[in-house]
């Protein structure tokens, strides 16, 4: 179906909201309980172990899969271990899902909802979210946050993590990313999506934004060329593991081999930090969210990111009320 909601600064939204297969019968509350244990059940240790990481490189024959977008880097900081501790440390996590007949993963952080009561927010690529040569939505959507605390001992996704999981009971993402046919120039500039997650945590009841500190999101007004940003991941390719969390930090610039519609950053993180924030005015673990980790070049030592803009927050606004899966016009 489709809904209108009241435009933001002028800006009118449509808002299209798909259904989940769940809500057809029972109360919403136990359907909801129901399917985040489902998803908990499905992410094994076999599964979490086997899932790859899903990133993007250009090449001269466009935008393809890879394992490693980036590469090297010359930033002030290029793919270190963090170890600065403060909210980063525990916000920024590791996404998995499934996807066009495979198991993937990402990364993600949490963003700030406006303490809308029994859901959060998190904050990820577009690609990490939706299948951008369908449109259809991923499922088997978890987060978990501080992933590199107790990475080796998880029996499940879940289970023996520091904080435990969150699962999607939404997804939220821009048209301009999901009829974008596959990932291209297109796709680079609405390369992010939010998830709504409910209770989940150790026992399945907490609150994630509650249990861990939220980001807020950038005056993204005030992001240019040359601006400083701190990039998070849990790269799982070539000399990462996916076990760690890392961090780049540098100025960004525009990307001209993008026609200037994207940002870039010296850093070498590779596949698996799809998704993982980047701050602006980061200091002591604490940043704000200006874009995120979305593609590379084959044997260029940068990663890219969109620019966030009016069509973020539209993203943004829908997925602070959003209750099932959503494409923002």
């Amino acid at each position: 179906m489709r809904r209108l909601v009241a435009p933001l600064a002028g800006l009118a939204l449509a808002v299209i909201f798909v259904a989940p297969a769940w809500a057809a019968g029972g109360s919403q509350a136990d359907a909801a309980r129901a399917e985040h244990q489902r998803i908990v059940n499905y992410w094994t240790s076999q599964r979490v172990a086997a899932a790859k990481p899903r990133d993007f490189v250009r090449t001269n024959h466009g935008f393809v899969p890879a394992a490693k977008p980036g590469g090297g880097g010359s930033g002030a900081v290029t793919g270190a271990s963090y170890t600065g501790g403060g909210a980063a440390s525990e916000s920024v996590g590791k996404v998995f899902f499934h996807m066009a007949g495979g198991d993937w993963q990402c990364s993600g952080s949490v963003a700030n909802d406006a303490n809308r009561s029994g859901y959060s927010l998190v904050l990820t690529a577009g690609h990490c979210a939706v299948d951008e040569t369908t449109g259809e939505f991923a499922t088997n959507w978890v987060f978990i946050p501080a992933w590199d605390a107790k990475p080796a001992t998880f029996s499940t996704a879940c289970s023996a993590s520091k904080y435990g999981c969150w699962t999607a009971q939404a997804l939220v993402v821009h048209r301009g990313f999901a009829t974008a046919g596959g990932f291209n120039t297109q796709a680079t500039q609405y390369d992010w999506a939010f998830a709504v997650v409910g209770p989940g945590g150790s026992n399945g009841t907490t609150q994630l934004d509650t249990r861990v500190t939220p980001f807020a999101l950038a005056n993204f007004g005030q992001i240019g060329a040359g601006t400083k940003m701190s990039a998070f991941g849990f790269p799982a390719a070539g000399k990462y593991h996916g076990n760690d969390l890392t961090w780049c930090s540098g100025s960004i610039f525009t990307d001209a081999g993008n026609a200037n519609l994207t940002w870039g950053m010296a850093c070498d993180m590779t596949g698996g930090s799809s998704g993982g924030p980047w701050f602006v005015g980061f200091s002591s673990g604490v940043g704000t969210l200006g874009s995120l980790n979305s593609y590379g070049y084959s044997g260029v030592r940068n990663m890219y990111g969109p620019k966030f803009n009016s069509n973020t927050t539209a993203v943004y606004t829908a997925a602070k009320t959003a209750t099932s899966n959503t494409v923002v016009n």
